[in-house]
């Protein structure tokens, strides 16, 4: 990925933060048929060593859990918020005619390496976790207790785990730092107006503006 050094997010707390708030990740693989992506919702622990953890579930019939065993290298793709910038936002925009569009975004690149958990006991814990998490602001949260047991054990069969030890994170966050304030103050507006506020609030959180 292309980091110009005013884009470059480096901060863990940051780059952790991206990953929680987009937990639909894009797994990257490269086997033998070439490269491939599978986007799989993952739950985020970053406790566990020195960038934290992921962990997973696919369908069985999906075979990326034998093309790519245990010891694999792989990458996931965590996208955050983006949006459309046009030049018309920028004040300066009127005064020298010489500004194009483009496209702001926030984005993480986890490497790391795969371990599969061809078990029942972990896919369980997996799918608790995962379902924990999304149903936690449902008036009444689903769990797997709400089902029959026959029905989760034939799910769990159907299933395999995997988790993912992260080794590096590689972070961008393209906000117009490469922008002056006023051009990007002006973009958030714009932004704002259109529904855009997270990525507003990013931009306009720069510099302390």
């Amino acid at each position: 990925m292309y980091i110009p050094a005013h884009f470059a997010e480096t901060r863990l707390v940051e780059l952790h933060r991206i990953i929680r708030d987009n937990p639909l990740g894009m797994l990257v693989t490269h086997g033998s048929e070439g490269l491939d992506a599978d986007h799989i919702p993952l739950e985020f622990d970053g406790s566990v060593g020195a960038h934290g953890t992921l962990i997973g579930h696919l369908a069985r019939a999906n075979t990326l859990w034998q093309r790519c065993p245990t010891g694999t290298q792989v990458m996931v793709v965590f996208r955050g918020t983006d949006a459309y910038i046009s030049p018309n936002w920028y004040p300066s925009k009127h005064e020298t005619h010489r500004q194009v569009p483009t496209w702001n975004y926030e984005v993480v690149h986890a490497h790391g390496t795969i371990t599969v958990h061809d078990d029942e006991r972990f896919a369980r814990r997996v799918v608790a976790l995962l379902t924990r998490r999304h149903e936690a602001s449902e008036p009444k949260p689903w769990k797997m207790g709400d089902s029959e047991p026959e029905s989760i054990d034939n799910m769990l069969q159907k299933i395999v785990g995997f988790e993912i030890a992260i080794t590096s994170l590689v972070g961008k966050v393209k906000f117009s730092q490469n922008r002056e304030a006023r051009d990007r103050l002006g973009a958030a507006d714009a932004l704002d107006a259109r529904g855009h506020q997270v990525i507003a609030q990013g931009m306009r959180a720069l510099g302390g503006s």
